[in-house]
């Protein structure tokens, strides 16, 4: 059966796809108990195919984990798959569910870097100074990190030229600006990623003893996370659990090519609600929260409530911010008129 599936990536010509069912049947064959995440969306829905075509003798175990913000479409897809491939994906609690991580810790805003830059520095009692990073670091000692983030890290290239780090809040245009102008009066924090996903996900490897946890990870998607790697596989520095990621190396293409080729179905969420992503529901760190929240209005109006429940503040916030960016492209476009 998998000759047959390699002659057909073959066919294709799809190099990343032949090469990474080449890697997943050789990494599977050194594992004794692997481990996949589901989540249910598309690269998942990927995942979940390829590895199956390659465990041909059944031994990898799957898991979703309900972070208790789900779509219902989801949880519908979950049957589907389970039905599909003849396997059980089992149903994991979170330490904490989403809601009661943001009441207790605080609510995410723009994305996880963010967020943790803010709440560290909300943590230290932080008054949005503007003062220099030596200034700041006697006034807050303990908080080196998040100060850096604020006072706006930056690093030469090889010609010199003074470029503006990732792990800078100047990544993020105008933010420093709107922060000191619009100190935030609600508590801030990405924690619902930890106790939701994170730590339930290292949970599931401890109970079942993996040696190999599968996820879903691609490079493409960008962000902290994808950026935390660069290969499809992670050897464990200990006798602990290997991380593999089959389709690392897919770009948006790639994933078009395996759909088609291997007839991979969708949940509703893409294919009748239009949604681009299917994270936690209502999730402030989308970039297209605002198209998000109208589609679960129209589709799932109770998980609609429920998200602007519990993370209002931060939808308004963000949209402050949104409109002050523009507001100052606006003056940054006339006073480059009058420089001129």
């Amino acid at each position: 059966m998998f000759d047959e599936v390699l002659n057909k990536c073959a066919e294709n010509n799809n190099y990343t796809i032949y090469t990474s069912m080449c890697k997943a049947q050789r990494i599977l064959m050194r594992s004794y108990d692997p481990v996949c995440s589901i989540s249910g969306g598309s690269d998942s829905d990927i995942v979940l195919d390829l590895i199956h075509k390659v465990d041909e003798d059944g031994k990898v175990k799957y898991f979703w984990i309900d972070t208790g913000l789900e779509y219902s479409a989801t949880k519908e897809h979950l049957d589907y798959l389970e039905q599909k491939y003849g396997i059980t994906i089992e149903r994991v609690k979170p330490d904490k569910p989403i809601p009661t991580c943001v009441k207790q810790y605080g609510i995410p805003f723009l994305s996880k870097y963010v967020s943790e830059q803010m709440m560290r520095l909300q943590a230290h009692r932080f008054q949005w100074e503007g003062e220099s990073l030596e200034v700041l670091l006697q006034r807050y000692p303990r908080c080196k990190t998040a100060l850096q983030w604020w006072c706006g890290e930056r690093y030469s290239d090889e010609d010199g030229v003074q470029k503006i780090s990732r792990f800078s809040i100047y990544r993020n245009r105008f933010l420093k600006e709107f922060i000191m102008q619009n100190p935030p009066d609600f508590s801030i924090s990405n924690k619902c990623c930890e106790y939701a996903k994170k730590k339930p996900a290292k949970r599931i490897v401890k109970e079942h003893d993996a040696d190999l946890d599968i996820t879903g990870i691609r490079q493409a998607e960008g962000g902290i996370r994808s950026a935390a790697y660069k290969t499809c596989f992670s050897e464990s520095k200990s006798k602990g659990c290997n991380t593999f990621r089959p389709v690392f190396w897919y770009t948006d293409g790639d994933k078009k090519d395996y759909e088609q080729l291997f007839d991979v179905q969708h949940s509703r969420c893409y294919t009748e609600y239009g949604l681009r992503r299917t994270g936690c529901v209502g999730c402030p760190f989308s970039k297209h929260i605002n198209e998000e929240l109208a589609i679960i209005e129209e589709h799932e109006p109770n998980l609609y409530k429920a998200a602007v429940n519990i993370f209002g503040k931060s939808y308004e916030y963000t949209a402050k911010y949104r409109a002050f960016v523009k507001e100052m492209k606006v003056k940054e476009k006339e006073q480059k008129k009058k420089d001129v």
